[in-house]
């Protein structure tokens, strides 16, 4: 896929089933539905529930963090948006008039855990032809091998850097990296505050947290100032973020770069704000939920947090946001989750489309693909 399909919006700071379903695998061995070529997660058959009955169905997996995870009340509403956006798709023809979409029925949790994600991704795909959602650069970095040698494109809820430089015909990555996101996001704290001499890098180890680092690392290195990087663990795994909050307290910089879940973020800026710290904070997009403003570490977040976003709020003026606000109705979204699920929804749709025009709907023939097409969000 060329660099077209790219979200190319400026950052902004803001503040702001276990049971395995019906099997989808009408032509596992190869054959054509709707007089296209099919194989794994096609079926002539409409999607289970459809009023089309003139259509096939493409079954499309999921695999989030939707229970116990640090991103869990975000993969909801992302959810939300990824199930609304392809009814709406549905609604208005469907892909190529012949098949509808069904994101519903292989759908699972992944727990923000590799192991589990791994588990869960060889329970599902025999049954789909791509994964409309793979959270978590760990979790889906664990689940790459299966894809590549089964054929099985991926849109991640994921901004590592690495998905620009390999496996593009496997990740469908949107929207620009963490690297990139830390050093947009000390652009803006410069421009705001002054040039700081000194950052703290604050986030979960890894490739979430790491990327982030590297971003605020390269940012330091061509603005003179020094870093130091403090890794730390979701609540679930670290107890509590007194660790990091001591640090901050003991080294007193002037920002410190978060990137981690937003429970912990709130934690952090909570206490450390509470002690007496009165430094910035800036946050990866996960650090943040609207929610926790209204906990007792929402004065604090007002005071001295933003966030940086790849792309602009629900209530921005796009076509796209509009279709979004029509969609939900009168149930808004509690945090902008909902907005990643609609827009990482639009390469998968561009590949499909494409595929089902070219007459292949086989996972091989979506792959082959993927460098054909162009995104328009």
């Amino acid at each position: 896929m060329d660099a077209g399909r790219r979200w190319a919006a400026s950052a902004a700071a803001l503040l702001m089933l276990m049971t395995l379903g019906v099997a989808a695998c009408g032509a596992d061995n190869g054959g054509t539905a709707k007089g296209v070529k099919v194989d794994k997660g096609v079926t002539k058959e409409p999607c289970p529930g459809s009023t089309h009955k003139d259509r096939g169905c493409i079954y499309l997996g999921v695999l989030s963090d939707l229970t116990q995870g640090p991103f869990a009340p975000l993969a909801v509403e992302i959810l939300r948006g990824h199930q609304d956006f392809w009814a709406r798709v549905n609604a208005a023809g469907g892909i190529d008039g012949k098949f509808d979409v069904n994101i519903k029925e292989y759908t699972r949790d992944n727990k923000y855990n590799p192991e589990e994600h791994v588990a869960k991704l060889r329970q599902i795909e025999p049954h789909i032809l791509a994964l409309g959602q793979s959270l978590g650069t760990a979790t889906t970095l664990a689940g790459l091998g299966i894809m590549k040698q089964d054929d099985l494109v991926a849109s991640p809820a994921s901004w590592w850097s690495g998905w620009a430089f390999e496996d593009a015909d496997t990740v469908l990555e949107s929207g620009y990296s963490y690297c990139l996101e830390a050093m947009d996001g000390l652009d803006y704290m410069a421009q705001r505050f002054g040039k700081p001499k000194s950052v703290l890098a604050v986030g979960y180890p890894g490739d979430y947290g790491g990327d982030s680092a590297a971003g605020v690392a390269a940012w330091a290195r061509r603005n003179g100032a020094t870093v130091t990087r403090i890794q730390t663990a979701p609540n679930a795994q670290a107890g509590n973020q007194d660790a990091v909050v001591n640090a901050i307290r003991k080294q007193r910089p002037p920002v410190v770069m978060l990137a981690t879940g937003a429970a912990e973020a709130a934690e952090i800026v909570g206490k450390a704000v509470a002690s007496g710290f009165a430094g910035q904070f800036i946050g990866s997009v996960p650090t943040f939920n609207p929610a926790l403003l209204k906990s007792k570490a929402g004065p604090a977040l007002l005071a001295r947090y933003r966030y940086v976003s790849p792309w602009a709020p629900f209530g921005a003026n796009t076509a796209a946001h509009a279709a979004m606000r029509k969609a939900v109705g009168d149930k808004l979204p509690t945090n902008e989750g909902y907005t990643f699920g609609w827009i990482w929804s639009y390469p998968i749709k561009s590949v499909l489309v494409g595929a089902a025009r070219d007459g292949d709907l086989t996972r091989r023939g979506v792959r082959s693909t993927v460098a054909k097409v162009t995104v328009n969000y």
